[in-house]
């Protein structure tokens, strides 16, 4: 009897490649600049669109380190930090030293800045409804629960 392993094996690769290559998709959708422009004018805000993953970040994730924000959004750690003053200028975020490590500089969110993403969460959840229109909710649960799943996976 012929091993399944090899099999297998190919079924893996060939679906990791398709995965990928959603991946790939996907990452160039999010990345976009049009992307941005358009959830923010969805959100009928007024924010420089250099700044607006920036200050998502800083709600999502915050209190967050200057340069792990950095690393999130795959900018240098200088320009972050002009950009996060930027932010605070505006009163959408402040920067404060990490209560343990007085080295470190993080970003907090202040509600101005919430209230800002607040109506950007209500715009994409507008658009998100459109881009699910036709699918079921447990093809929704599905995509939900395995992504979240995946990307638990590749943070270990």
């Amino acid at each position: 009897m012929p091993s399944r392993k090899n099999v297998q094996n190919t079924h893996i690769s060939d679906r990791l490649r398709v995965l990928h290559g959603a991946l790939l998709d996907i990452v160039g959708a999010m990345n976009r600049p049009q992307r941005d422009e358009m959830l923010i004018k969805e959100a009928g805000i007024r924010l420089d669109r250099a700044l607006f993953p920036l200050l998502v970040g800083i709600e999502r994730f915050g209190p967050i380190g200057i340069v792990d924000l950095a690393d999130r959004v795959g900018r240098d750690y200088t320009t972050v930090s002009r950009q996060v003053a930027k932010l605070e200028s505006l009163g959408l975020a402040e920067r404060r030293e990490h209560p343990t490590d007085r080295r470190v500089r993080e970003a907090v969110i202040t509600a101005k800045g919430k209230a800002m993403t607040d109506l950007v969460d209500a715009a994409r959840e507008r658009i998100g409804r459109a881009i699910f229109a036709t699918w079921d909710a447990a093809e929704i649960d599905d995509l939900v629960r395995l992504t979240r799943k995946f990307a638990d996976a590749m943070k270990d």
